[in-house]
């Protein structure tokens, strides 16, 4: 590590279990990274070379856990101060400040400062739910998390469609719930899905996540990758 990096109240330092000794910036009063963020870091297919983004990037985990995977340049694009401070902090704290440009900026407005097809890479974790589903929950960064308060799906899909070059690949987490609605809005900007996954607490559970990653101007031709466990006789296997 570099320097050192002084916490906030109520931070703390999470090891994120990584050979290279990656540590993160975590609060309890903001959203921390889950299962979906790790699994998405490691299902999205990224260049050795060349620039990613991650939209919705929250405390940066995903850029962070792709850096064990890629030389590439990586932007993490996320619209919330405190969260992007957090991010550019853990950039710091893991000497990756070469690698990793953390920019607060709302991904609807990203793609006029960064400008069309100048990513050979997309990764992002969205809100999953509409803002007439459920409750919000009361903490405004929870509640951007997870609802789709600042950016809808269609937004995300027109932002990814814009940022990656033609041939170059879209990575997204989501609820199987809106798996029609996400394959349907990637076609509409002409993203067209190549790989899903299903991921299962269990064997005998439905799916609580759904993995797809689709390329920008592709043919039609989807492949259905074999469903991930997390659970397996009680014991967490990934």
């Amino acid at each position: 590590m570099s320097e050192q990096i002084i916490l906030a109240e109520n931070e703390r330092l999470d090891d994120l279990m990584t050979v290279s000794g990656l540590k993160i910036i975590q609060s309890r009063e903001v959203f921390s990274f889950s299962l979906d963020a790790v699994l998405l870091s490691r299902f999205a297919s990224v260049p050795k070379y060349g620039r990613i983004v991650d939209l919705c990037s929250g405390n940066g985990v995903i850029p962070m856990l792709l850096t064990t995977r890629t030389k590439a340049q990586i932007d993490a694009v996320e619209i919330q101060p405190r969260l992007a401070d957090m991010a550019r902090r853990s950039v710091a704290l893991n000497q990756l400040t070469e690698q990793i440009n953390v920019i607060e900026q709302d991904l609807k407005l990203f793609p006029k400062i960064a400008g069309n097809g100048v990513y050979d890479a997309v990764t992002v974790n969205p809100p999953y739910m509409p803002i007439t589903a459920g409750e919000q929950n009361e903490n405004e960064h929870y509640a951007i998390a997870r609802h789709e308060i600042h950016c809808t799906l269609e937004d995300v899909a027109e932002a990814c469609s814009r940022l990656v070059r033609p041939g170059g690949k879209v990575a997204m987490v989501h609820r199987p719930s809106r798996l029609l609605d996400i394959v349907e809005t990637m076609r509409k900007w002409r993203l067209e899905p190549k790989r899903i996954q299903f991921v299962h607490p269990h064997a005998k559970a439905e799916a609580n996540m759904v993995l797809i990653e689709a390329i920008r101007d592709g043919k039609p031709d989807i492949k259905l990758l074999p469903p991930i466990m997390v659970y397996e006789n009680g014991v967490q296997i990934v």
